[in-house]
């Protein structure tokens, strides 16, 4: 027995593992982001290390994006999976260690007289053993097994951080619009307000003369387009609410407001870093390069199905016909055998085994290097478009200010018979829209700043 294993033992150390160990590829990565300002110090700084309690700096948006970690959905069904993917690993990873069973039995048995020439007799029968079976491991192919299956695993766990990215982007998303509509039905109350008072006016100034009926049916016109936006902003943010609900595991319902919109802290330096750091910091491109290691690895599993299995069986245990000396030295039993199986013919099977682990694994290094592709892509991208929609909302303010001030100024030069109603009313028109649409603008930069978070891979830190 001795001698027996220290055979084994010796085996195992001679093993050999078949297969490519896995290399990361070489990426050509961009020195810079393209949108990105030059810079004469690169700096490894990025907005994606930013923890996103410490980006979104509103209480009731922190605790919405808190809820959602917690009861969403997509975030459980990750969790799931992180758990299945353990599991997995450590009944893989079993595979590398011998098996063994222990059994007893007894029975007792009396048989009846036949005749005078079968006599009636009784026995009694004992059985205790303990069993082992090894199949060894020489070629590394359960080492192999045991590689992608912890590479799976890490592919779960990466999986589950680009969902949390996700949801928190998600959230932010959602609220930030959310908070634009109700930016939009407060100017069209406050709007409409206005313009009812404005029809008074013109109301009482066409009764003493002093206007048109033209003038007052215009008015009229003014408030009903006022009027009419008001019920379709309600109806968008009711839907609103709804589906921020259900991104926070919620039925429908109302959400808590925080800071409005316009008061929303943006920050003045956005760093994005170095598009090499990418590749450390965005979930998805590391699940698929644990994708692509766990492809690596079956390879050599593949492999190793082209050479001889190698199984050690053993028993030993006691066997008595008397249970009242089950247990001594005499009743001892023991056998042990060894079998080695060469596979010979299989009809091409096993080589194609192999050849579609190599061209599983070049897909799956296609899909790594189209993953860093678009995440590229995706930060130049909101880089631009950050860029872009914040010189558009320092434009629009200038705009809103001026077409607030024609507004004002039409109305004075109305009352002193200077101006048309047309003038007062076209100039009122351009004030709300562009009101509007300066809240549009605030709410694109918000959005653009929150979609180059999730593209710089920020928000899976917890």
């Amino acid at each position: 027995m001795r001698a027996f294993a220290l055979l084994t033992f010796g085996l195992l150390l001679s093993g050999c593992m078949l297969g490519p160990n896995y290399k990361r590829p070489a990426i050509d990565a961009p020195g810079v982001y393209r949108g990105d300002s030059p810079s004469p110090i690169a700096s490894s700084e990025s907005l994606g290390d930013e923890k996103w309690w410490e980006l979104f700096d509103d209480p009731a948006l922190q605790q919405l994006i808190r809820t959602a970690l917690r009861q969403n959905y997509d975030v459980l069904i990750a969790a799931s999976r992180v758990l299945q993917a353990q599991a997995q690993l450590g009944i893989t990873r079993a595979s590398q260690f011998p098996t063994v069973n222990a059994g007893a039995q007894a029975f007792s048995e009396r048989n009846p007289k036949i005749s005078s020439a079968f006599p009636s007799y009784e026995a009694n029968a004992g059985e205790v053993d303990l069993s082992v079976v090894w199949n060894l491991d020489f070629w590394g192919k359960y080492r192999r097994q045991t590689e992608a299956a912890r590479a799976n695993l890490l592919a779960s766990q990466w999986g589950q951080r680009a969902v949390l990215t996700s949801v928190v982007s998600s959230v932010a998303t959602a609220y930030f619009t959310l908070r634009e509509l109700d930016l939009a039905l407060d100017l069209s109350r406050r709007t409409l307000a206005a313009r009812r008072d404005s029809l008074q006016l013109t109301t009482v100034l066409a009764k003493n003369g002093s206007a048109s009926a033209l003038d007052v049916r215009q008015s009229e016109q003014l408030v009903y387009t006022a009027a009419e936006t008001i019920p379709d902003l309600e109806r968008q943010i009711t839907q609103q609410e709804n589906s921020l609900s259900i991104l926070l595991g919620d039925n429908p319902g109302p959400v808590p407001r925080g800071l409005s919109l316009t008061e929303q802290p943006n920050p003045p330096i956005i760093p994005v870093g170095l598009p090499s750091e990418l590749l450390e910091r965005r979930p998805d491109i590391r699940e698929a390069e644990a994708a692509l290691v766990a492809a690596n690895a079956e390879i050599g599993v593949a492999k190793a199905a082209l050479f001889p299995s190698i199984s050690l069986t053993g028993t030993a245990g006691y066997e008595s016909f008397a249970l009242n000396n089950l247990f001594t030295h005499s009743q001892r039993t023991w056998n042990g055998a060894g079998s080695l199986t060469q596979p010979i013919f299989a009809a091409g099977a096993l080589r194609s085994g192999m050849r579609l682990a190599e061209a599983q694994k070049q897909e799956m290094l296609i899909a790594y290097g189209q993953t860093i592709r678009n995440a590229f892509q995706e930060v130049s991208n909101s880089l631009v478009a950050y860029q872009k929609n914040r010189e558009f909302r320092e434009q629009q303010e200038l705009l809103t200010t001026a077409a607030h001030d024609t507004d004002r100024l039409s109305k004075i030069l109305y009352r002193h018979g200077g101006a048309s109603y047309l003038q007062v009313l076209t100039s009122e028109n351009n004030d709300f829209s562009a009101q509007l649409n300066l809240a549009q603008a605030q709410l694109n930069e918000r959005l653009a700043l929150v979609q180059l978070y999730n593209a710089l891979g920020g928000g899976w830190e917890q």
